[in-house]
């Protein structure tokens, strides 16, 4: 099984770029979920193209903080309701579907979409703070079977 993620990141990456686990550049989770193999990462990455690039440019408002996760303990900043994010959340967890993939958390999809972007230490937006979807990515979750690393697979970016 590969471990993948769509997601829509707020720092600048490249494609093919790496990183650690423990250092994810801030963005936000579009969908996170499992394929059978390279032929299905493909196809997701080419299911997934057309809706991304209509998506770029969308400017999304940060509203409040939360907390998410086991016991309130991952700090985030939550993403107002957009019909555009909401659309392409919808539009890739049909992709992964479509190719038999699996969606790791089922319960946080569709009307359960919650978009945020989690706090890394100082890194974080604020509320009030307005964001252009200018890049989204297929990032694979543990390249070459590493789990500790991450390694941006399909990068999408808003030409300017």
């Amino acid at each position: 099984m590969r471990n993948l993620i769509m997601v829509a990141f707020i720092d600048a990456v490249a494609e093919g770029q790496e990183f650690l686990r423990s250092d994810w550049p801030l963005h936000i989770t579009l969908v996170r979920f499992d394929v059978r193999n390279d032929g299905d990462a493909a196809r997701i990455a080419a299911l997934a193209e057309l809706p991304a690039r209509q998506a770029l440019g969308t400017v999304l408002a940060i509203g409040a903080d939360d907390r998410f996760g086991r016991q309130g303990s991952v700090p985030v900043s939550l993403v107002g309701a957009d019909p555009s994010l909401q659309a392409l959340h919808e539009t890739l967890v049909q992709a992964v579907e479509q190719v038999s993939g699996r969606v790791a958390s089922p319960h946080h999809t569709r009307q359960n979409f919650r978009p945020h972007v989690s706090h890394r230490g100082d890194r974080r937006l604020n509320p009030g703070d307005a964001v252009v979807l200018d890049q989204i990515s297929l990032v694979d979750m543990a390249p070459d079977g590493n789990r500790t690393i991450r390694r941006i697979l399909e990068l999408w970016e808003l030409r300017r």
